[in-house]
C-alpha cells in the first residue's frame, strides 16, 4: 500500500456472497491490504463458509491479501486443512491467511463439539500446519492431530497462520507459535495493551519479538453523518454481542451486572423484540463508543486510530451499520 496506513474489510453474513466479492473488489481498488471473510454458525447468524468466497474472491482480485476470520480447529483434518490452503495459495499467488481459532460456547455444544483442552488443540494443529507448509514429513500422534508419514508434495508460496484470540493465554500461545494473531472486535482499546503484554511473554518463549508478529484487530464500525443513527445501529449489535459472546465483552471490563442483566432480560435467543428494546436501554453511549469505531466518519477515523496506537497492525472495518461503500472510500483516504 506504498505509504498508506494499513487497512482491511471483515466480511460478514448480513452481505449476499456476490455482494461481498463486489465489496473485496472494491476495497483492493481503493488500496485495502487485506479481506477476512467471516465464519457464520447457526442458530444464532445465518450459516457461511469461509473458505468459499475466498476461493471466489482470489479469483476475481490481484492483489489483496485473503484471511479466514476464523474457521476452527475442531472439525476439518489437518491435512485437508493444509491441501485447501495450498488450493487457495495457488490460486491467489501466495495472498491466502489462514484464520484459526477455537469456536466458542455455547456454540461449541451446540453443535455436538467437545470443546476441551483449547490451548493443547490449538498448539498442535498449528505446529502441524506450519509443518506441512514448510514441506516437512510430519508424523505426530497428539491427542487431537494424528497424522503418519504425510506431506505437502509442493511448497507453498505463503501461508501465514494467525491464532483467532480473545483469552489472554490463546494470545500468548500466539505470540509463541503462530505468525499473527487476529485481535477480536468489540473490545476496548485498554483491552489491547494487556493482550500485548501476553503476546509479547509468548514471543520471548520463541527469541522473538512483538514486532515478529502481524496483529490486525477487527473492529466493528457503525458510521453515519447521522451521529445518533450511527450509535444506534451499534448498540444493536453491541446488545446482541452481550448475550451471545459474553466472553469477549468480559475481556474488556464490562461490568459482570450489566451482562447479567441483559442475560436476565432477554431470556434466550433470538429475542422478542420487546425484551430486545428493554435491554437496548442498559446499554448508553459511551459503552458503544468504547468498543465500537461508531458515529460520524472523522468519530470513526479517530477509534482506529486509538487501537493502532494500543497494538493493532491493521484495522480490519468489521461493518455493523451504515454502507459498507461509504466506509471503504473513507479508509482508502487514511485515518
Amino acid at each position: 500500500m506504498n505509504n498508506r496506513k494499513r487497512v482491511g474489510l471483515y466480511l460478514i453474513e448480513k452481505h449476499e456472497i456476490r455482494h461481498s466479492i463486489e465489496l473485496a473488489r472494491m476495497a483492493e481498488e481503493n488500496g485495502f491490504d487485506c479481506v477476512w471473510q467471516g465464519e457464520e454458525y447457526p442458530p444464532f447468524r445465518n450459516t457461511r463458509d469461509s473458505l468459499i468466497p475466498l476461493g471466489a474472491i482470489a479469483a476475481v482480485t490481484k492483489s489483496i491479501k485473503l484471511g479466514t476470520g476464523v474457521l476452527h480447529t475442531w472439525t476439518r483434518n489437518v491435512m485437508t486443512l493444509a491441501n485447501t490452503f495450498a488450493t487457495l495459495d495457488e490460486l491467489s499467488n501466495g495472498r491466502g491467511m489462514l484464520g484459526i481459532g477455537i469456536l466458542w460456547q455455547p456454540m461449541a455444544a451446540m453443535v455436538g463439539i467437545d470443546r476441551r483442552h483449547t490451548l493443547k488443540a490449538m498448539r498442535e494443529h498449528v505446529t502441524a500446519l506450519r509443518d506441512l507448509f514448510d514441506l516437512k514429513t510430519v508424523n505426530v500422534d497428539g491427542e487431537f492431530v494424528k497424522l503418519h508419514n504425510v506431506r505437502l508434495l509442493k511448497k507453498p508460496i505463503s501461508i501465514p497462520v494467525y491464532i483467532g484470540a480473545t483469552g489472554f493465554k490463546m494470545m500468548e500461545l500466539a505470540g509463541e507459535i503462530a505468525d499473527g494473531v487476529l485481535m477480536n472486535y468489540l473490545v476496548s482499546p485498554e483491552y489491547n495493551k494487556q493482550a500485548l503484554e501476553s503476546l509479547s511473554k509468548g514471543a520471548l518463549k520463541a527469541r522473538r519479538k512483538l514486532e515478529d508478529l502481524d496483529r490486525p484487530q477487527l473492529v466493528a464500525c457503525s458510521m453515519d453523518e447521522d451521529a445518533d443513527k450511527a450509535l444506534d445501529a451499534a448498540r444493536r449489535v453491541v446488545t446482541e454481542y452481550l448475550f451471545l459472546e459474553p466472553h469477549i465483552m468480559k475481556a474488556s471490563g464490562i461490568k459482570p451486572d450489566v451482562l447479567e442483566e441483559i442475560h436476565k432480560i432477554l431470556g434466550g435467543w433470538p429475542a422478542k423484540p420487546d425484551k430486545l428494546q428493554r435491554a437496548l436501554e442498559l446499554v448508553d453511549d459511551d459503552l458503544v463508543k468504547m468498543i465500537c469505531a461508531a458515529g460520524k466518519a472523522e468519530d470513526c477515523k479517530q477509534k482506529l486510530r486509538e487501537y493502532v496506537a494500543t497494538g493493532t497492525t491493521c484495522p480490519v472495518i468489521c461493518p455493523i451499520g451504515g454502507r459498507v461503500e461509504d466506509m471503504i472510500r473513507t479508509f482508502s483516504e487514511g485515518y
